[in-house]
């Protein structure tokens, strides 16, 4: 098929209207989506330090390039999980693309942290993952003042974890999907700047910029439930499509009806001072008690 300039089409855009777009005019498209995004919610300032976390995969990959593209001042951060295999290979590919966009890259092993890996955590190691990523990621943004941090976070992330709090009835994180949560305390402002783009569209972008990133799968995330969900909605999707635009945007007119009166309030943790809920936070429970 034929993009509308007669050149052959690289991409088969979905939605809301079909239609083919060659490997030039996809680029202007989609860096057009992601402008309009991060002008719509007000998620960024040129004048903000920016910190964004870059796993090896192409949604961080594509998220770092395209913010330097569109002048915003970024720096780039990894770490470094412990993951036989899978973490040597990601590394690899974090330092290919700071190199390829020529920006500074932090790196941080999480074993010089705490003495272990994430091979030798007790539990479900995805949630444990989770818990590190966010605290250190944060930690070190706050340490080295930047004013935000932004993930490569998608459409289809969102609304699996959205899909699963609905589920579970997690009515305290359902109120948290926004595109932009705003600093507080110790807590960086966070940013995703692909909130209203699919995950089809990323991997489109990076590979027609030959971004390098990894496609290597963790050994750990292949059980994790948002797996499924993404499968259901990608069902959903080609059966009724637009249904995951409804999904998202129905929620964005609805979320107030998720606000609750939080029962604690804020401190620094006993033992890191960073902010946490509780009287130790959730990262010195896992690694440090």
């Amino acid at each position: 098929m034929k993009c509308f300039c007669g050149k052959e089409g690289f991409i088969k855009i979905r939605y809301p209207k079909t239609k083919y777009l060659c490997k030039e005019h996809f680029i202007e498209f989609f860096e057009k989506k992601v402008k309009k995004s991060i002008e719509k919610f007000k998620m960024l300032d040129k004048d903000e330090k920016i910190l964004v976390p870059i796993s090896g995969g192409k949604d961080s990959h594509a998220a770092a390039y395209i913010l330097d593209k569109l002048g915003y001042n970024i720096e780039l951060f990894h770490i470094n999980l412990g993951i036989k295999g899978f973490s040597e290979e990601s590394l690899k590919k974090v330092k290919e693309l700071a190199e390829f966009i020529d920006k500074p890259l932090h790196i941080i092993n999480l074993k010089d942290v705490v003495g272990k890996t994430i091979e030798d955590a007790k539990g479900k190691k995805c949630s444990i993952c989770g818990i590190t990523k966010r605290y250190l990621m944060n930690k070190f943004g706050y340490d080295n003042g930047f004013d935000a941090i932004v993930t490569g976070h998608n459409m289809d992330d969102e609304l699996s974890f959205m899909l699963n709090n609905i589920l579970n009835w997690s009515i305290r994180y359902l109120a948290k999907h926004l595109p932009v949560l705003p600093a507080h305390d110790k807590f960086l402002k966070k940013v995703k700047i692909f909130y209203e783009i699919e995950e089809y569209l990323i991997l489109g972008y990076a590979n027609a910029l030959n971004l390098p990133y990894t496609t290597a799968k963790c050994k750990f995330a292949e059980k994790a439930i948002t797996i499924k969900h993404r499968e259901y909605l990608n069902k959903l999707e080609k059966e009724k499509p637009g249904i995951k635009y409804q999904f998202l945007y129905g929620y964005l007119k609805n979320r107030h009806l998720f606000d609750v009166e939080e029962d604690f309030k804020f401190r620094e943790c006993q033992i890191c001072g960073m902010t946490s809920a509780g009287r130790i936070c959730s990262f010195c429970r896992v690694w440090r008690r």
